[in-house]
């Protein structure tokens, strides 16, 4: 059986994990979809929305994973992406146990 191969762009990657940590205290809230918006296009947006939406937060964490290692980043791009991540997370002006649970996993993946 053949494996479909993730081949999505980083934009579509860093839209996918923005999701993710928008959706670590289990409620995305309009500010952070906003902001997540304004970072790429509505029809890339909604694409990664609809692919996010269909899978669990195993597989989502899977994806991610597999798609980090399609790609080279350099230091300062993974700096600037931890950064995005944080405004997404400090929205609310909270760091909740979820959102310290995902930054860290998502610092296992990405490093």
């Amino acid at each position: 059986m053949k494996t479909k191969k993730n081949n999505w762009s980083k934009s579509e990657l860093q839209i996918y994990i923005m999701l993710l940590c928008a959706n670590a205290d289990k409620k995305e809230t309009e500010e952070e979809l906003e902001m997540i918006q304004d970072k790429t296009s509505k029809k890339t947006f909604l694409k990664m929305h609809k692919k996010f939406h269909k899978h669990s937060e195993k597989k989502r964490l899977k994806k991610i994973e597999d798609v980090i290692n399609n790609h080279d980043y350099s230091q300062m791009e993974l700096a600037a992406f931890r950064r995005e991540m944080y405004k997404i997370f400090f929205s609310d002006k909270k760091f909740s146990m979820l959102e310290e649970r995902l930054d860290w996993t998502l610092d296992n993946i990405l490093y």
